[in-house]
This record gives structure tokens, sequence and C-alpha cells, in this order.
């Protein structure tokens, strides 16, 4: 027999087949079903459910605190706040607001922060977001829709969920081998912990990596836009200097030519004054 575990957040989008005889035999099945209860709790917002229409600061936040108000940790923190908004723009983590309204774009960007600063520095946030405020530091071949690229994201962790849980679950078990969860509680945590924080520390390092090769892309790509850029003007520079120059000879030509045309009028009427003096 199976049951069938949802989380809430995700509007019954998270089945977790777990068999009923494996939870029953586990001794410590309270434990073990907590850790399965935080796991499968927390909110996330559906690209679905993401308003179309821009909002206004007060509305962003009351919109992402009711969202994932459940991912807290304790009562007193803060999903976001004005001042964090606020110095992600001024950190240029997020575009500036257009008349003080928010876009999709912004609330999806917001959203990728939310997650990242809790295990990735702020620096590093602004290189892996930098290609979605700055096209200069792009050079890929797919235009950068961020929204497409979020719904893809989520839709990944919605059919892989699953296999988080697990590998979760199979870290309590591992650590039940060593401890007794019951009577070396601390002594069970602690490796549990230790376990988890490994694989953490691994795929942290991998992220590291993969953000400070996109650095040394981008930093490459601005300084070639640059030079394109820098080599434009020159040409469009020298364009207007040839095209003034042209203009320039064309006047003195013009010049000249109504210069010698007065001149020869002059010694044409010198000439008639002349002979008809002789006369």
């Amino acid at each position: 027999a199976t049951t069938e575990i949802y989380t809430l957040s995700l509007h019954d989008a998270l089945p977790i087949w777990l068999c009923l005889g494996e939870i029953l035999m586990n001794k410590n099945i309270t434990r073990r079903k907590k850790l399965l209860q935080i796991a499968t709790s927390l909110s996330y917002i559906d690209p679905d459910e993401i308003p179309e229409i821009d909002l206004y600061m007060d509305q962003l936040t009351t919109f992402m605190e009711d969202k994932l108000n459940a991912n807290k940790r304790s009562e007193d923190d803060k999903t976001m706040t004005k001042t964090m908004i606020n110095n992600y723009t001024k950190n240029n983590l997020l575009p500036p607001p257009d008349k003080k309204r928010y876009s999709k774009d912004h609330l999806i960007m917001l959203l990728y922060i939310y997650y990242l600063k809790n295990f990735v520095s702020i620096t590093d946030i602004q290189t892996l977001l930098a290609p979605m405020n700055n096209n200069d530091c792009y050079n890929g071949e797919s235009p950068v829709n961020i929204e497409e690229v979020y719904r893809k994201l989520f839709n990944y962790e919605i059919d892989n969920y699953n296999d988080i849980i697990k590998s979760i679950l199979s870290t309590y078990d591992k650590a039940s081998d060593m401890y007794d969860p019951e009577t070396d509680a601390y002594l069970h945590d602690m490796c549990m912990v230790s376990m988890l924080s490994v694989d953490v520390y691994v795929k942290k390092k991998c992220i590291e990596h993969l953000i400070d090769d996109m650095h040394s892309v981008q930093e490459q790509t601005l300084k070639q836009n640059a030079q394109k850029a820098k080599t434009a003007e020159k040409t469009k520079s020298t364009e207007k200097v040839t095209v003034t120059g042209k203009a320039k000879t064309a006047e003195k030509v013009t010049a000249n030519s109504k210069t010698k045309a007065t001149e020869n009028t002059k010694a044409n009427r010198t000439t008639t004054g002349s002979k008809k003096s002789g006369r």
C-alpha cells in the first residue's frame, strides 16, 4: 500500500510516494516524519501565480510575504522588506522600478535573490543575474527570457523533488545506523548534520566555480563590446570628418568658382570698357 503526501504550497503538484510498511517499521517514526514534514512544507511560487500587472512596493512585499511565509525559521524573520529591495537595486542586483512599479521580471529576480542569498554571496548573485540586467555582458545565442527560465526551473524541481526527499531520508537512515536516534540523539543528529553539510559544501563549491567562470566570460564580453562600441564611434567620427571634409572641399571649390567667375566678369567689363574708350 502507498500513501501520497502533497505540499500545499505547490498546489498538489509534488506527489511524494512513500511505502507505508517502511515507515511503520521505523522505530523513530516521529522524528523521521518531522523531517519529511519540513522538507515537503516549504513554499514556492508557481509561475502562474505571479501577477501580470505591475506592483507597487507595498504590494510586492505583501505578495512575497503571503506566498513564502511558511519558509521562515522564526516569526521575527522577514521575507522581503523595502530596505532589502532598495539595497538590491543600489547594488545592481535588481533593475530600478518603472515609475515606482515592479514588473513580473522584477518579482522573479527577487525570488532568485531570496533563495540564493542563503548560500551565495551578494557579489556572486550580481554575477549570476548580470545578463538579466545588462545585455552587454551576455554572449549567448538564445535571448534571456526571465520568465521562461524560471518556469523551466520550477517545472524541473516539481519533477525531481522526490529525489531530494529520498536523499534526506536516506541520510537520516545512515545516521541511524551509526547512532540510535532515541538513546544517542545528539550523536545521531550531529552525524546527519555533518553528512548533509558535506553535500551542501560540495555543491556550493561547484556553484562558486560556475559563477567564477561566468564572471570571467562576462568581463571578456564587456571588454569586447566596449571595444566594438569604441571602434564604431571612431568609424562614425572618421566618416563625419570625411563628410565634413568633402563638404568643405565642395564649398571651397564653389567659392573658388564664384571668385573666378567674379574676376572674369570684372575682366570682361574692363575689356569692354577699354574697347569703348578706344572707339
